[in-house]
């Protein structure tokens, strides 16, 4: 795990400008620097070393020095590779996992894609041919940003780094900041940044000076043709390729750990690791809480019990404002509440390990997610005639308060309702953006002088295009549009970022792209079957966790963090809503956001979930776009909490 950078250009002065790039990303690998300059290109690499600690050292280069390789990531399936590459007479000059993308290029050219397994970006400079390759995993566990123009092609595992290449204020996109209110989210190519853009999961780039960048994808979610066979048989299917991808996974010259939350992924993952793989003393990592209706800690600590893992575990009380101006620096991008549960962990893990086995892609691949079967019986209730739901059933919901908890009874009634007037993918998209914003609500937050341009915009467009790509039913399609859209621009997203922030490397087996093909091709019956979510993973289970585990119902702290840590984000309301730059910039309109505030905090309506993306996109606005140093700006944070106690 490391961080990458390059320039292509004509500039005299590329090479200072690359190691400024190269401070900004020291934390994704604070154990070395490497750089290759020449004539056509500078590429620079930060490393954090965990295979061939002596030998790994980046950037790589074959034989003749005609290619150079800058790489972020793991090759699970190097040592097969190597064996082969050997096998047809090819020299390696290191120990690194990362060469054999080298020798695949010499081999297969841009079809070396085709035979890599793991989570990685690079970039390859071919100096006979002065052309740039670069390649983001298949399903986005690595990033890779990109900026091209004028001024030449520049490339960068963070934004941050692009930023230290060109130090000028930079422009917000608007159409970036509408997909986060609308969906949580930014997906690729948009980045929060003007001229800054991400390359998709699954796609590569090639460049060459003079030219413009050429983005093609090499590698598909493939969900049919479906799998046959008995339940018994595709179980005993499933727990063998993942048996197959935690060896692959616990490949390191450093010791490996595990998260453990209790939940079904953790909770499997260390259950096989410490069974199949006779892990022993399996390092586990859990952070517990006061709250006890979202304390994981108990189950995380019988499940290390019964696996007899060595067990580490740090009760924390979740502070919002002091962290805030760190999650934004970290993701470069507005926060959301999971970021901070992260930030937690991971800080605490890294004091005892390099690399951590995570649970990351599970909901996505097997259906885990409660809108999955909310959208089918949604589907149903739509059956009803629209006339008898909107004068007869509207009325009724609209007698359910609107204030709570978002996963309320009377919530999750008003979610039905509201889907039951959509379809296809237009409902897959609003089941995502209710508890957001959705396009009614949108358009009354921005400012007057926005609006127009807002209203070529189309947030949800993200979603809706790989619904609609897929061929499968209509669990299938929700599933392919988060394993392409929500799963690399969330979670995986979040984990990335903050685990790399503290120096720490995070795999993710359930990402494992062949993995995640067989379960794609999996029967939609074995994964929601009724009110049943994830039935072939929670019969997988069966065969390592006991009732009292398996039927834990899941917890998920980080959603609960808008009404939990209420006196807090009140506060937060105050300092960042009812001063906002965004109003003063004339972006958002400060009467809804008024309103807003107003309404939650008399508990007329629930606005939790909105409220903390207008302050995470406010407190990204004043150090992103304004300047305010994370330093300043937790100061100015911390003065305005103390004020408001003492007032208190």
């Amino acid at each position: 795990m490391c961080g990458i950078a390059g320039i292509i250009n004509s500039d005299p002065h590329r090479e200072q400008a690359l190691k400024r790039m190269l401070v900004a990303l020291e934390h994704r690998g604070p154990d070395g620097e490497g750089i290759h300059h020449d004539s056509d290109v500078t590429l620079g690499h930060r490393r954090l070393s965990i295979i061939d600690l002596a030998g790994g050292r980046q950037p790589l280069y074959n034989e003749d020095r005609s290619l150079v390789l800058v790489c972020n990531g793991e090759i699970y399936n190097y040592r097969e590779l190597r064996t082969r590459l050997e096998q047809d007479g090819h020299r390696f000059l290191t120990n690194s996992d990362c060469e054999v993308i080298l020798g695949l290029y010499e081999r297969h050219g841009d079809q070396l894609l085709d035979h890599l397994r793991g989570m990685f970006s690079f970039a390859l400079w071919d100096t006979k041919r002065k052309r740039l390759l670069a390649a983001r995993d298949h399903l986005g566990q690595k990033p890779l940003f990109y900026c091209a123009g004028d001024q030449g092609f520049a490339f960068a595992s963070e934004i941050k780094a692009l930023r230290a290449l060109d130090r000028r204020r930079q422009r917000m996109n608007l159409a970036a900041l509408d997909q986060y209110l609308a969906l949580r989210l930014i997906d690729a190519p948009l980045t929060m940044y003007q001229g800054i853009h991400k390359l998709p999961p699954g796609h590569m780039l090639t460049f060459q000076p003079g030219g413009v960048p050429q983005i093609r994808r090499y590698w598909r979610l493939q969900q049919s043709p479906k799998l046959a066979g008995n339940e018994e048989h595709l179980l005993d299917e499933l727990q063998a390729k993942l048996q197959q991808t935690l060896r692959l996974h616990m490949e390191s010259d450093v010791p490996v750990g595990a998260f453990l939350s209790g939940g079904m992924d953790s909770s499997l993952l260390v259950a096989m690791l410490s069974r199949d793989l006779k892990v022993q003393k399996l390092p586990t990592f859990t952070m517990g809480l006061r709250y006890q209706r979202f304390d994981e800690a108990p189950a995380a600590r019988a499940v290390a019990n019964l696996f007899g893992t060595e067990h580490h575990e740090e009760r924390v009380l979740p502070e919002i404002a002091a962290h805030l101006p760190d999650l934004v620096w970290a993701l470069d991008e507005p926060s959301d509440p999971l970021s901070l549960c992260t930030w937690l962990l991971a800080k605490f893990t890294r004091q005892h390990v390099k690399v951590v086995i995570g649970g990351d892609g599970g909901d996505e691949l097997f259906g885990g997610y409660d809108r999955y079967y909310g959208n089918l019986y949604a589907a149903q209730y739509g059956r009803l005639p629209e006339g008898l739901r909107r004068k007869v059933l509207a009325p009724a919901m609209a007698m359910i308060p609107e204030a709570g908890w978002y996963k309320s009874l009377g919530h999750q009634l008003r979610w039905l309702h509201h889907l039951s007037f959509h379809s296809g993918s237009a409902r897959y998209a609003a089941s995502l953006n209710y508890f957001y914003f959705d396009p009614a609500r949108r358009r009354q937050m921005y400012a007057r002088d926005v609006q127009h341009r807002w209203s070529e915009l189309d947030a949800e467009a993200a979603i809706r295009r790989p619904y609609e790509e897929s061929e499968g039913g209509e669990l299938d399609r929700m599933l392919y549009a988060d394993s392409l859209v929500r799963l690399p621009n969330h979670p995986v997203m979040i984990t990335d970022r903050i685990c790399m922030a503290h120096g720490l490397e995070a795999r993710s087996p359930f990402m494992d792209h062949e993995l995640a093909s067989f379960a794609a091709r999996l029967p939609a019956s074995m994964k929601v079957r009724g009110g049943t979510l994830r039935y072939i993973q929670r019969k997988l289970a069966a065969r390592y966790l006991p009732p009292e585990i398996l039927d834990r119902p899941k917890q998920g702290f980080s959603s609960a963090l808008p009404y939990l840590l209420q006196t807090e984000y009140t506060r937060l309301y105050q300092s960042c809503l009812r001063q906002s730059q965004l109003v003063q910039d004339r972006v958002l309109d400060r009467q809804a956001i008024t309103q807003l505030v107003d309404e939650h905090l008399a508990k007329r309506a629930d606005h939790g979930n909105r409220l903390w993306l207008l302050i995470n996109a406010e407190i990204w606005y004043r150090m992103s776009i304004l300047g305010q140093s994370k330093e300043d700006l937790r100061r100015e944070l911390a003065a305005d909490e103390h004020g408001t106690r003492r007032a208190s």
